[in-house]
């Protein structure tokens, strides 16, 4: 019998005892291959010693102080890194504890932003279905994953929804990715003229789509239309790169590759590398002053935000992936893993697409390879998938509903960036076990 509230209670879980490495050890000493990182959270791996000895000295002056009263210099030491290295003018950070905090400050600020510029109707707010922007109330209202949302639909705020860019599926035949772009640019465009221009807040997007659809990455040009038309109707630009950024595509900011740079921009998971709870919002200079020349006070806060130890861990962190030049090992060992998959997966008509970027990569199953039709619902194949995957000792991160909510099943994998080539042998071979085992290929 446990005490804990487990998230799912009727599922007895294994316990980790240890983790080294890209590795996890279970109370029986069984080896498993973290190719997710958790939920794309451990890009150091485990048991990283600056890391822990970067908590320990920490630890050593000052666990905590509440942000009212101090500040501390692991805070004053991490934003300084992390507004040095981001896009545009995201000069200033606001600490807190993970990326559902860091996006419910991010809709908190922007509708703030508008109130101290007197754009007081400015209000609402447009993501993207097939989204996943965190489990509170205020990022679940914006959030597209339909299965999420549906038992509190009574608790959330309305939002507004536009397509996905979604290539494997939506790209029509012959439409070139700038046609495709622009079409969903114009999309957003109609939505935003719908509600009333001067009645949108912002738009919020992942940059490289997480959990919910399966890494799937923006084509060329299409954030830079989607920044263009925020900008033509004043609308801010919320980009959510809680899952894929801080070098989980190889750039430190995901949204970099796309020439792209947000008004606001949320990051968590590998921000500090599962050693300490940690997330982070960025705001941009314009949005910043905004609050500090009108009322002087963000009207937001939570107990734990700033947090010394996390911010330690997290510096710590973000100096080994700088020093040891890991964001070019995240490039080199995505374009092996997206390689080997599609070559081992070649032969396989229920592996229907390989995407990503970086080490951020999704691999969509489907009924048939040449139509691109979906597996029936009711096997829950993801969930097969999962269990087969911890037999053979690999941890990856699947989900259904991919297309829709409801149809569609994925993997995501994002393993550690301190993978070496061999390790990335090794992940797609036993992923390549367990989809076989689960999805035989018959003559």
């Amino acid at each position: 019998m446990t005490h804990v509230f487990h998230r799912n209670p009727q599922h007895t879980l294994k316990r980790a005892v240890r983790g080294q490495g890209i590795s996890l050890f279970d109370q029986d000493g069984r080896e498993y291959l973290d190719a997710s990182g958790g939920a794309a959270v451990s890009c150091l791996g485990h048991g990283h010693p600056d890391v822990i000895a970067a908590i320990k000295a920490q630890l050593d002056q000052v666990a905590y102080a509440h942000s009212s009263f101090f500040t501390t210099q692991a805070c004053e030491d991490l934003a300084d890194f992390l507004a040095e290295e981001a896009p545009g003018d995201l000069d200033h950070v606001y600490f807190v504890s993970g990326g559902s905090e860091a996006i419910e400050a991010s809709l908190k600020l922007a509708r703030q932003y508008f109130v101290e510029r007197g754009e007081t109707e400015r209000s609402q707010f447009i993501a993207r279905r097939q989204s996943y922007h965190g489990n509170t109330l205020g990022a679940l209202a914006i959030g597209g994953n339909a299965w999420r949302r549906q038992p509190f639909l009574p608790l959330l705020a309305p939002a507004h929804h536009v397509s996905p860019c979604y290539a494997y599926r939506d790209q029509r035949p012959g439409e070139t990715e700038e046609q495709y772009a622009s079409r969903l640019a114009d999309e957003l465009e109609r939505k935003i003229l719908e509600i009333g221009a001067g009645r949108v807040a912002a738009f919020v997007a992942e940059t490289v789509v997480g959990a919910t659809a399966g890494a799937l990455p923006p084509v060329r040009t299409y954030l830079r239309r989607i920044r263009e038309v925020c900008d033509r109707h004043g609308v801010l630009l919320i980009l959510d790169e809680v899952m894929s950024g801080m070098g989980r595509t190889g750039h430190l900011y995901a949204c970099a590759e796309d020439g792209v740079a947000p008004d606001i921009l949320a990051i968590a998971k590998g921000l500090g590398a599962g050693y300490q709870p940690i997330g982070a919002m960025l705001a941009s200079r314009r949005v910043y002053d905004t609050i500090v020349n009108g009322s002087g006070f963000f009207q937001h806060g939570h107990t734990y935000m700033g947090h010394a130890t996390a911010c330690a861990a997290a510096l710590a962190v973000q100096r080994v992936i700088r020093r040891d030049g890991l964001l070019a090992n995240v490039l080199a060992r995505g374009e092996q893993l997206r390689a080997r998959l599609r070559e081992v997966f070649a032969d396989h008509p229920n592996v229907g697409d390989v995407r990503g970027r970086g080490l951020f990569v999704g691999v969509e199953f489907v009924r048939d390879r040449a139509d691109k039709s979906v597996l029936d619902p009711a096997l829950k194949t993801h969930a097969r998938l999962k269990r087969q995957a911890m037999e053979n000792g690999l941890m990856m991160y699947p989900m259904g509903g991919t297309v829709d909510g409801v149809h569609g099943d994925h993997v995501l994998l994002a393993p550690p960036f301190i993978c070496t080539a061999a390790d990335i042998d090794e992940i797609v071979a036993r992923l390549d076990r367990t989809v076989r085992q689960v999805l035989p290929v018959r003559a």
